[in-house]
């Protein structure tokens, strides 16, 4: 579970990138995070992941305050941030092995997951090549492939498609559609709403850096009768935010 509860989040030159936002995302729920560029996604991601600190209130991840008790509320998530050129001068066996060292998972089931995962997103003959070589989706699959060895009971994904080709980013959304039904949570940005329409159990819209809407796609649609997709429904709601 993630509670954002009243957070806000103002930048140098009183710029208030987020503004008074609070949501709450439940165990056992995909909910998709969309907005205009600018809108103030990545920056609620990284209050959520403690990255950056809140001006105001509170995020808690299962309960475990981020900003008060960090390296705990840490080990409840993991975390495929916005860009994926992260230690790249190790192997991709090598960072795979440094994060489950992190997390601290047993050798033997992180070996298993690791031949699992390196077969199911072909990785597996790049994984002694440093990530240095890797193309931007191989890049992108390491990273992915670091949150699922883990496990952690909640996935933070921004953007987590980018650069994928189309039997990895399938692969994805199994994952992501397993950890869900499995009681976990799962929050994740996007720009490609047809994925959102087709995955999420629920969607939360930020514009101008305030939470517009968040609800299913059924609520949504029922304030909004003349629009069939979502695309059409992400549009409406936020030309008259």
């Amino acid at each position: 579970m993630i509670e954002i509860k009243h957070v806000s989040k103002v930048y140098p030159g009183n710029k208030k990138a987020v503004d008074d936002i609070s949501v709450t995302i439940n165990d056992g729920e995909i909910v998709g995070f969309i907005g205009p560029n600018g809108a103030g996604k990545t920056t609620t991601i990284k209050m959520i992941t403690g990255v950056l600190n809140p001006n105001e209130g509170q995020i808690l991840i299962n309960g475990i305050d981020i900003v008060k008790e960090p390296l705990k509320a840490k080990m409840e998530f993991g975390l495929v941030p916005d860009q994926a050129d992260i230690f790249l001068r190790l192997k991709g066996i090598e960072y795979l092995n440094f994060i489950a060292d992190m997390y601290e998972i047993d050798g033997s089931l992180r070996k298993q997951r690791i031949a699992q995962l390196a077969q199911a997103f072909e990785m597996s003959a790049a994984l002694n090549d440093k990530i240095l070589s890797y193309s931007h989706g191989m890049r992108q699959k390491i990273v992915i492939m670091g949150v699922l060895i883990c496990d952690p009971r909640v996935w933070i994904l921004d953007e987590p498609m980018t650069g994928l080709d189309p039997q990895s980013s399938f692969r994805l959304k199994e994952k992501m559609r397993e950890h869900a039904s499995r009681g976990n949570t799962v929050f994740f940005s996007t720009h490609v709403l047809e994925v959102a329409e087709k995955l999420c159990d629920k969607v939360a819209i930020i514009n101008h850096g305030r939470i517009v809407f968040f609800g299913t796609l059924e609520e949504l649609k029922a304030m909004h009768p003349n629009c069939t997709t979502l695309e059409e429904l992400f549009l409406e709601v936020v030309e008259h935010a």
